[in-house]
């Protein structure tokens, strides 16, 4: 169990530096997060992974990533190496790191200027992103990505019987429609899951891209669309402005905008093997007391089934 002593010991074998006796839990849905007081002042947050979420691979390619970015001084929260350079520690079987604590408010509606910065801030992670493959990552892909999580649900048992057959066909009808959008495109690591509340807002310094848990290989529009504050059609401005932002550092291929849609269907899926996955490890998150329910199922299905026709309708 990951007590406070166990915590702080840890904490202090991998910095070499004393704790203070200060170890507050952190809010995390996936993982365990906490911050540990240091007896020459300041905190360390110390990160233990959710077993088998992660092979010890997946998890460097992931700090590895991170330092990268850090060196070429892009905003970000990067591991703190140990006295031999290494990032990624053990605990009972768990593995962990240290990160900086650094402070930050999430991303509010942005003005003008500051989708410009965030389009930037993108094409900075982008063009480091494009070094390098990551071979242990997930690749967002209809066929790889969207697929495990449809197979994780298929056999999680999560879904009911009642509406589990519709669900699952609807499902893999969608994935078989939309996959060959993806021949062809290319992809490169990026953060995965960049949404607003991965997005700080640090006076003085501008934004930092944080929680790279789900990076993974894919197409660049991956790290923008779920920035974009309504559909595309309503959220052109937005778009440009990232784009334009997003152009000083990287290429965009113009083609990649049709992923869009296709991609929030992805989305779909994912979140709804991530609260499989949750229930099944005993975690609650962001579950309701409904989740589950056959009627929670058959509102997904629904989703579904309008997202099939909005891609359709595009088409």
């Amino acid at each position: 169990a990951l007590s406070p002593d166990v915590v702080m010991d840890a904490a202090e074998r991998a910095s070499g530096r004393r704790a203070s006796g200060i170890c507050r839990p952190l809010t995390s849905y996936i993982n365990r997060v906490f911050e540990v007081g240091l007896e020459d002042g300041g905190f360390l947050i110390a990160k233990f992974y959710r077993p088998g979420r992660w092979t010890r691979a997946a998890l460097q390619d992931e700090q590895d990533f991170l330092l990268e970015l850090a060196a070429d001084e892009i905003p970000v929260v990067a591991p703190l190496a140990d006295a031999a350079g290494r990032t990624l520690h053990e605990e009972g079987g768990i593995f962990f790191a240290l990160f900086p604590r650094m402070g930050g408010r999430p991303c509010d509606e942005p003005r003008r200027d500051e989708w410009l910065q965030i389009g930037r801030l993108i094409g900075r992670i982008h063009q480091i992103g494009a070094r390098k493959a990551a071979a242990n990552r997930i690749v967002i892909d209809p066929r790889q990505s969207s697929q495990t999580h449809l197979e994780f649900l298929r056999g999680s048992g999560a879904i009911p019987r009642e509406v589990a057959d519709r669900y699952l066909e609807a499902a893999q009808k969608l994935l078989d429609r939309i996959a060959p959008l993806f021949d062809g495109v290319a992809t490169q690591r990026l953060h995965g899951d960049l949404h607003r509340m991965n997005l700080l807002w640090r006076p003085g310094e501008g934004f930092c891209a944080i929680d790279f848990d789900d990076m993974g290989t894919g197409p660049a529009i991956q790290d923008l669309w779920m920035l974009l504050p309504d559909r595309l059609p309503a959220a052109r401005p937005e778009f440009e402005l990232l784009l334009e932002g997003y152009d000083t550092f990287a290429e965009y291929d113009d083609a990649q905008t049709r992923l869009i849609e296709p991609l929030r269907a992805m989305r779909y899926l994912h979140y709804a093997a991530w609260c499989a996955r949750q229930k099944a490890d005993g975690g609650r998150g962001l579950l309701t007391a409904e989740w589950g329910s056959a009627d929670f199922w058959r509102r997904e299905l629904a989703d579904l089934q309008r997202q099939a026709q909005d891609i359709e309708d595009l088409a």
